[in-house]
């Protein structure tokens, strides 16, 4: 069977991502073409609530295959193009305006640690590994999202030495919110996809790109940028529903506008 990524709707509103290239999960050419491919649909899909990404057998993401980056680095203008790819790639995970959470299962290297960052809550298995490969390979990756996520001191000891991280760490660090067994895993990966689908989805949206700019943007622009958020979510129909089941004393129901 040909390396791909498995494209899945596990439950109402949920789509759920698996790479498979087996044996690590590497992040071939292929991979992020079909990447590509699935995020022009996801973009476009106005029904998806929360994504979430993952990896099959026991592998998370081992990053780039080294194998086709020997050929590239053979090749005039090939590593240039490979890496702006990748970068889009990872880009555009970031700012899909729904949450990404990623189901760590095994290892998070490199590349794959990158994926990871963009993504906004992240859940590993029991026995995950966590490297910053660049310096590994004589390259450099994870430097600005790594301490935004981390802070600064464990991300540069991170970067500095690419030296295994265990998922005990990880957690200390706050690079995951939590740590499950592999059975486990996914169905607590479901579990927090539905309950953020439960939740007012402009609402959901709107408190991403709050969180996302929050590190970028000084105290006035801030409180401009939540302001004007608020303005448009207090005159949705969904916190109208939210105020009308409240006097009812019922549950919600958001269809999100």
């Amino acid at each position: 069977m040909s390396a791909t990524i498995h494209k899945s709707t596990p439950a109402k509103h949920i789509v759920l991502l698996e790479i498979d290239n087996p044996p690590a999960n590497s992040l071939a050419k292929v991979i992020k073409l079909r990447f590509i491919e699935l995020l022009d649909e996801l973009e476009k899909n106005k029904n998806i609530r929360a994504l979430i990404i993952t990896g099959r057998g026991n592998k998370f993401c081992v990053g780039d295959d080294l194998k086709e980056a020997i050929v590239n680095s053979k090749i005039n203008g090939a590593i240039t193009k490979n890496l702006k790819a990748f970068g889009s790639i990872m880009d555009r995970i970031e700012a899909l305006p729904f949450p990404v959470i990623a189901a760590i299962n095994g290892w998070c290297i490199g590349g794959g640690l990158e994926l990871a960052l963009c993504c906004d809550i992240r859940l590993a298995v029991d026995n995950a590994q966590f490297i910053c490969a660049g310096v590994n390979v004589g390259l450099t990756a994870s430097g600005y999202r790594l301490p935004r996520i981390v802070g600064v001191g464990p991300a540069k000891h991170m970067l500095y030495t690419g030296a295994s991280l265990p998922v005990e760490k990880a957690a200390q660090y706050g690079l995951v919110t939590g740590v499950y067994t592999k059975e486990e895993l996914m169905p607590t990966a479901l579990e927090l996809a539905q309950l953020i689908a439960s939740k007012a989805p402009l609402a959901v949206q709107s408190t991403k790109r709050i969180v996302d700019t929050a590190f970028d943007l000084d105290l006035p622009a801030a409180q401009d940028f939540q302001e004007k958020e608020l303005l448009t979510l207090s005159d949705s129909q969904d916190h109208k529903r939210a105020l009308a089941a409240f006097v009812a004393k019922d549950k919600p129901v958001f269809e999100g506008n």
